[in-house]
């Protein structure tokens, strides 16, 4: 017997019969996650967060087609990631645009919001600053999908079952990218890194 859709995916079959609150909280509870993805793939905020509009307008407009056979979320990563992928094909045929622009957060809330963030000397804000820079630009450099299977693993918390079914690639394929892509990371901070951070899951 098929598993029931999960929350999400039930709040997207109320938005297919036109269900305009369903659409809004479905809006609220993933417009940052998306944005956070784009952000960081793009480089750009302002893009991103025309990019992050231009999903949730598609998965409006596609949503009489949409079928619960997976996790909302994997779903709805995978129109993000396809709408970044175009427009990251449509910079290559305008190279004057950059991908080194600053992430959105660089000069906002860590990321990582250690417990005592609010209480860091000057000193250890700057070095926590240094190390955010550091991690930013060492995941910019991966390829995307090295670096979108992390973020959606790291942050998004997806299985690896889902980001295979949004990178459109195999589970072995999906734990060679993260294997790598952490492999990666570790040898570009090891004079920065935290202990622990990036370590495969025991």
């Amino acid at each position: 017997m098929a598993a029931p859709p999960d929350a999400d995916a039930q709040l997207m079959l109320r938005v297919k019969r036109g269900d305009t609150a369903a659409f809004a909280a479905l809006v609220e509870k993933y417009q940052q996650p998306v944005l956070n993805l784009l952000a960081r793939t793009l480089g750009d905020p302002t893009e991103a967060e025309d990019l992050a509009q231009s999903v949730f307008v598609q998965v409006w407009k596609s949503a009489r087609r949409y079928r619960p056979t997976a996790r909302f979320s994997t779903w709805l990563f995978t129109i993000a990631r396809n709408l970044c992928l175009n427009e990251l094909r449509r910079r290559g045929r305008h190279p004057a645009e950059s991908l080194d622009a600053p992430h959105p957060d660089a000069e906002g809330e860590p990321r990582h919001n250690p417990p005592d963030a609010q209480t860091a000397s000057p000193p250890e804000a700057l070095l926590r600053g240094e190390l955010e820079r550091k991690i930013e630009d060492a995941l910019a450099a991966l390829p995307e999908n090295q670096r979108t299977a992390i973020l959606l693993c790291r942050q998004e918390e997806l299985s690896y079952e889902d980001i295979a079914a949004v990178l459109g690639c195999s589970l072995p394929a999906v734990k060679s990218l993260i294997f790598r892509g952490r492999e990666t990371l570790k040898r570009r901070l090891k004079p920065y890194l935290l202990s622990g951070l990036w370590e495969e899951e025991s």
